[in-house]
């Protein structure tokens, strides 16, 4: 009942303000003050402000509010320790599975990881001296990743 006559004293103060708005020939601004007015009339009349106003001194649909909330953290945790281990079951199974079929391009060059001293310098045939456009490509990657020390 009181929340009833709070959503129809806020239209009846909102429909004043329209009123007011329009009399200073602002006609757009005062209709839609005047819809946001109509808003909680129509809640009342629809019985969502009663359902609302039942639900929220009810002790049942607070407990189930905490009932959700706890199923909320509890999946939210999961989630979390899923991360921390890496996934689930069935997608660490899948990894495995993709590493045992080995690599995905089997022609494909190994990358480099040790120092170059101990790599011999591959040099295309036919060159004379000067590094091919893919080899010269990555010399300035590896010569930033050296300096880092990677």
């Amino acid at each position: 009942m009181i929340a009833e006559t709070v959503c129809s004293a806020v239209s009846a103060a909102g429909l004043g303000i329209a009123a007011v708005t329009a009399y200073r020939r602002r006609f757009l601004a005062a209709v839609r003050v005047a819809a946001y007015a109509l808003v909680p009339v129509g809640l009342v009349m629809t019985g969502v402000v009663k359902w609302l106003a039942d639900t929220a001194f009810s002790p049942t649909a607070w407990a189930g509010f905490g009932v959700l909330g706890l199923a909320w953290l509890l999946f939210m945790i999961t989630r979390a320790v899923e991360r921390r281990r890496g996934g689930t079951r069935g997608q660490r199974r899948e990894a495995e599975a993709a590493a045992e079929h080995g690599p995905v391009a089997p022609g494909a060059s190994r990358p480099s990881l040790g120092s170059s001293a101990s790599r011999p310098a591959a040099r295309p045939s036919g060159s004379s001296g000067t590094p091919a456009k893919g080899e010269d490509d990555f010399s300035d990657i590896e010569a930033i990743l050296k300096k880092h020390g990677i």
